[in-house]
């Protein structure tokens, strides 16, 4: 059995577009993480959240994630209110970011795991105070408070690396490791 340990909407979209069946048991672990680096976050956070899933399910293959967006010297994840996300924007406004994203796979009955993580870089268009108001708060469940997938919002001019990684679940690196991981 495929556990997703996430309700992320675009992770479950993406891991159905690439044909697994899998079931979806969202993590319930406090996200906290004690790293600097964003990588070795992203890293910790997912395994976090596949193995509290894990615990429940050893003869599982789980699947946990994480995404954060790095900006100067910043580790940025989701808003916390319109105010956070506007204060985001402005600080993303015209600048290239680092998006990081985690991923872990983990069986306890095999004491099978493998994790490591994606980065991609985006270059966000500068907006007017009027646009980035008008986008604040519109993204509120996404690390940087934008969101790439949808078509409506202007934010990110150009992705070098996966676009997918943007959007949360890197789908050439899962399949990478995901075939190293059932071999």
């Amino acid at each position: 059995m495929l556990i997703l340990a996430s309700k992320s909407p675009r992770r479950i979209e993406i891991l159905k577009g690439l044909g697994k069946k899998f079931e979806i048991i969202p993590s319930q672990c406090a996200e906290k993480s004690t790293k600097k680096r964003p990588s070795a976050r992203v890293v910790e956070l997912a395994t976090q959240k596949a193995f509290d899933v894990a615990k429940k399910y050893p003869a599982a293959t789980v699947i946990g994630a994480d995404t954060l967006v790095f900006c100067k010297g910043e580790v940025i994840g989701k808003p916390k209110d319109k105010a956070d996300a506007l204060r985001i924007l402005k600080k993303l406004n015209g600048s290239w970011q680092s998006v990081y994203t985690g991923v872990c796979l983990v069986c306890k009955d095999t004491h099978k795991m493998l994790y490591g993580y994606d980065v991609s870089y985006c270059k966000a268009r500068r907006l007017s105070n009027k646009e980035l108001a008008h986008y604040a708060g519109k993204h509120m469940d996404k690390a940087g408070a934008y969101a790439v997938q949808d078509d409506e919002d202007p934010f990110i001019e150009r992705i070098v690396g996966s676009r997918t990684n943007v959007v949360g679940f890197p789908v050439e690196y899962f399949n990478q490791l995901y075939k190293e991981f059932t071999k």
